[in-house]
């Protein structure tokens, strides 16, 4: 097996739902950890969630306040508190409570088959 450590980034710049990470085919991916971080003044909640294949969606953090260098102190909110499994095709999503607040930050790593070739 090949493995890939991968990071992935976004900043939600509006209140849309934003893309941060899909498994690539014939990949597993072990994501390690979803850091969010606020560099504004305010407080805003972010909601994480997981798009398996037949496009059921199951949440990884729902409304996680994450408070700004006012608050307490604007240091990185760990979302996840074990690694996690993600399969091929599945996609991980994000959206902010308000736009131009918080930034995201996915590690993981890919595990794909080796290809064998004789």
């Amino acid at each position: 097996m090949a493995n890939n450590f991968i990071n992935k980034k976004v900043d939600i710049t509006s209140d849309a739902t934003f893309t941060l990470y899909t498994v690539p085919s014939a990949t597993t991916a072990i994501i390690k950890s979803i850091l969010v971080s606020n560099d504004s003044g305010s407080s805003a909640q972010i909601d994480i969630t997981l798009t398996n294949a037949s496009g059921a969606v199951f949440s990884i953090a729902k409304g996680k306040l994450v408070e700004g260098p006012e608050g307490q102190s604007g240091e990185p909110v760990e979302v996840l508190t074990n690694s996690l499994i993600a399969e091929t095709s599945e996609i991980i999503k994000v959206a902010a409570s308000a736009a131009n607040r918080l930034h995201v930050i996915l590690s993981a790593m890919e595990v794909t088959p080796r290809t064998v070739t004789t």
